[in-house]
Formats: C-alpha cells, sequence, structure tokens
C-alpha cells in the first residue's frame, strides 16, 4: 500500500510541475483576433509638426477639428490673434491629449496633408 501511495504522489507532483512550467502557446487565430493598434504619432510629435507649419496652414488644420477650434474661439476674435502670435511656441500637447482617437488621426492626418501642400 505505501508504495501505491508512494506512486499516486509521484505522478500528482509529475503532472503540477509541468502544469506549472508550460506556457501556453497562443494559437494562430489568437493571434490574429488580437486588435492591432493604430499607428498614431504621439501627442508631443503632433504637436512639433503643428508648430512647423505656417500660420494659415495651422489655422486650417485647427479650425478642421472642432475641439481645438472651440478651444480658440472660446476667446472670441481675441483668441485667434493670441494664438498667431505664439502658436509656433504654444504648448499644444494638453490640448492634443485631450483628443480623442479619431480626431487625433484626424489632426494627424491634417497636418500631413499641410506639409505635402507646402
Amino acid at each position: 500500500m505505501p508504495l501505491l501511495l508512494y506512486a499516486l504522489i509521484a505522478s500528482l507532483w509529475t503532472v503540477s510541475a509541468f502544469a506549472t512550467d508550460a506556457k501556453p502557446r497562443p494559437s494562430a487565430a489568437t493571434k490574429m483576433a488580437a486588435p492591432a493598434k493604430s499607428a498614431l504619432p504621439d501627442s508631443q510629435q503632433l504637436e512639433h509638426d503643428l508648430q512647423l507649419l505656417p500660420w494659415k496652414s495651422f489655422r486650417s488644420v485647427i479650425e478642421a477639428v472642432p475641439k481645438m477650434k472651440a478651444d480658440v474661439e472660446a476667446y472670441g476674435p481675441a483668441g485667434w490673434k493670441f494664438v498667431e502670435a505664439g502658436y509656433k511656441t504654444f504648448p499644444w500637447k494638453k490640448n492634443i491629449d485631450k483628443l480623442d482617437e479619431a480626431q487625433m488621426k484626424l489632426l494627424a492626418d491634417l497636418i500631413q496633408g499641410a506639409k505635402s501642400a507646402k
């Protein structure tokens, strides 16, 4: 009887050792089902690209993104004058971080279009 008990304990130990050491392999279906991350540039890069645009291009990009346009127009006509005076040094990153993914993609596309239209 002790031999049978020993064999049972040894087999359980072996099974548990394999269970903890074994790493599950993801199947091909699992790999394919994982959502792909969008290749959006970060807000710091968008800020830098935005600040490099000439004023007319910059303003048209800001006016095309409703949330950013509202942030500027909240101050009325003086808001646009203030932005024009210092848009190349103003920290836009905070405003860009407030955008959702769709608006951030729109901003990136608009900046890219404005850069290529120069």
